[in-house]
């Protein structure tokens, strides 16, 4: 196999990305529009990772970094692509980015009913931390 080709997305790739993840994540976020892409872009250059076959995007993850702590979303593998290596091709594209940044640790967001995907994050080194739950409040209508 060929080994994927990671780079940044633009602003360019917004409405590509949001079609892809309809396909290749599991459910959608209160963010998963152009609004909130364009704006992850402006804030965060760089955070949203993208990889390519052959000019294809067949794998994303969101590597956010706040100035204090690095966090991990959107981590997706088209479905006729998975098993292949995209998926630790972008963690660790996502972990040299953020151990230039500076970063000491990053975390994370896996939806517990993801069970296929717990195996790949334990096998990469990530663990739960069952002592902590994520808490949110939506700001606004979804």
């Amino acid at each position: 196999m060929d080994e994927p080709q990671i780079r940044a997305a633009g602003p360019a790739d917004v409405t590509g990305v949001l079609a892809f993840w309809t396909v290749a994540a599991e459910g959608i976020s209160v963010s998963d529009h152009e609004d909130g892409v364009r704006r992850l872009l402006a804030t965060d250059p760089g955070a949203l990772l993208l990889a390519e076959l052959d000019g294809k995007l067949v794998g994303t993850v969101i590597a956010g970094f706040d100035g204090w702590r690095c966090h991990l979303y959107r981590l997706a593998v088209h479905p006729d692509a998975r098993r292949r290596g995209i998926g630790r091709a972008l963690l660790d594209a996502a972990e040299a980015r953020f151990t230039a940044l500076g970063a000491p640790r990053c975390d994370a967001i896996v939806l517990e009913t993801n069970v296929r995907a717990h195996h790949m994050w334990r096998a990469v080194g990530y663990a739960p931390q069952e002592q902590w739950r994520r808490w949110s409040k939506p700001l606004r209508p979804a």
